[in-house]
């Protein structure tokens, strides 16, 4: 390798420092080292070093502190923390600070060789970043998302501060909220965006297989593996993986996904041999995680391990100024997919979109200008272009009613859940798939509720499987 970027190595053992200093040299690399912290400090303000590896533990000035000092000089610097063995605290602790990457000690020079490759990448992907940001100010676009609002405003911030980095990510928030377009925002504005973005739903998946999805399998690994696959891990290396719905994985997959988080290295199905693997993961949930963890449907330690940094997505009925600027999007993406030339929506449907709560979030305004489109006869979209049942399903109605159902007192919460469960699949017709996105549940979710309920007829008739 070839390159000019110059790696400062803060260590206070003289054998350690030296070894890294010769190693990271001859990958290309220009290197400079200092025995502790201050020292490092003074150099990196003289010498401008692209990157930063630094021990945690060392006298005078430690590597935490190296770090968040390095955060207040103007030159964008990579700090690389090198951990001792266990210290997964510290290294999260390093990561919600703002450092790049952790490394465990001792050193494994492939994986760091990898870290330093990566983080050369990421400054290449500041001035692109830089340009995004004048596009932010000026259209209200960032990445593939939407907004001006303070709302939106907020999560683009959070976006432009976590994405250069390798940190894991959990973004929570509704169903339909768009916590998939944050995670390719994410990856698209990262030095990893060329190599391959991998989404996976664990809700959609049988218990049975899920693993194998995610992990791989050797040929014979179980009845129907008739060839060697690999997982999604291996499928997106040197990229991002998206596990969506991660509260519905099963608890002995969520243990094993800890271990490959933690040591960077999975086995398939079937498998004696480990392979290492370099991938970001990004995990997102409808379900507040906290609870979760509560009830044991998300593991506290995969939890920790995943809340690295945290991006909550509002439901679009707390942002609704931004409903214009989402419909102008949607509606090029609509008339670009369909080769429709549609115009926009007239004024009485502009109102009947800023009064509706949209239970559904953006997802439900996507379907619900997809079909508009779709059907559209004139310039403008009009009411008669919109799903016969919009507008009845609101999250309230003036009476104080929930979803049109009149709670009496003494009515319990479960009570009131199951009757605005299948109020909704009566009100969409008995589509599961239509009622769980409303409900801003998983269709495993409803699934289960109605499984629970057991053969119950809905409003307008029996549910459909």
């Amino acid at each position: 390798m070839s390159t000019q970027e110059k790696v400062l190595i803060v260590e206070d053992e003289e054998n350690e420092r030296t070894g890294l200093a010769e190693l990271i040299s001859a990958w290309g690399y220009r290197t400079e080292t200092a025995k502790d912290g201050l020292e490092g400090l003074e150099k990196a303000a003289t010498w401008s070093p692209g990157i930063v590896v630094t021990d945690f533990r060392m006298p005078r000035m430690d590597g935490m502190e190296l770090l968040q000092r390095l955060a207040d000089q103007p030159q964008q610097t990579a700090v690389v923390l090198l951990t001792a063995q266990g210290s997964i605290d510290v290294a999260v602790d390093a990561m919600k600070a703002g450092a790049y990457d952790f490394i465990q000690k001792p050193v494994d020079p492939a994986r760091l060789k990898q870290i330093l490759q990566n983080a050369s990448r990421q400054r290449g992907t500041a001035i692109e970043l830089e340009a995004t940001k004048r596009k932010l100010r000026d259209t209200g676009v960032f990445g593939q998302m939407v907004g001006s609002s303070k709302n939106m405003q907020e999560i683009f911030h959070r976006v432009e501060m976590v994405a250069p980095s390798t940190a894991s990510v959990l973004i929570t928030g509704e169903s339909g909220t768009g916590k998939e377009m944050v995670a390719r925002t994410i990856h698209d504005m990262s030095p990893r965006k060329n190599k391959p973005f991998v989404a996976i739903n664990c809700s959609a998946i049988p218990e049975t297989l899920i693993e194998s999805e995610i992990f791989g399998h050797e040929k014979g690994a179980f009845t129907g593996a008739m060839e060697r696959r690999a997982g999604c891990f291996e499928l997106a290396e040197e990229g991002t993986l998206l596990l969506d719905e991660i509260g519905e994985m099963p608890a002995a997959t969520q243990a094993k996904l800890l271990r490959v988080l933690e040591d960077r290295k999975l086995r398939r199905l079937g498998s004696k041999m480990e392979t290492t693997v370099d991938v970001r993961v990004l995990a997102a949930t409808n379900k507040v995680p906290e609870e979760a963890v509560a009830k044991g449907e998300l593991r506290g330690d995969l939890y920790y391990r995943l809340n690295v940094f945290n991006i909550h997505l509002p439901p679009l009925r707390d942002h609704k100024e931004d409903v214009p600027q989402l419909v102008e999007a949607l509606l090029a993406d609509m008339n670009a997919k369909h080769g429709r030339h549609v115009g926009g929506v007239s004024d009485i449907v502009f109102q009947m979109f800023q009064s509706h709560n949209w239970p559904g979030n953006v997802r439900e305004l996507r379907n619900t200008l997809e079909r508009a489109v779709i059907v559209c006869d004139t310039p403008l979209i009009e009411p008669r272009h919109l799903p016969p049942n919009f507008g009845s399903m609101g999250l309230k109605t003036p009476s104080g009613e929930a979803g049109g159902i009149r709670l009496e007192v003494g009515t319990t919460v479960g009570e009131a859940e199951k009757m605005l469960i299948l109020k909704t699949l009566a009100a969409s017709n008995n589509n599961k798939t239509r009622a769980a996105e409303v409900l801003g549940i998983s269709l495993k979710t409803l699934h289960n509720k109605l499984k629970e309920y057991g053969n119950v007829s809905v409003v307008a008739g029996e549910a459909a499987s």
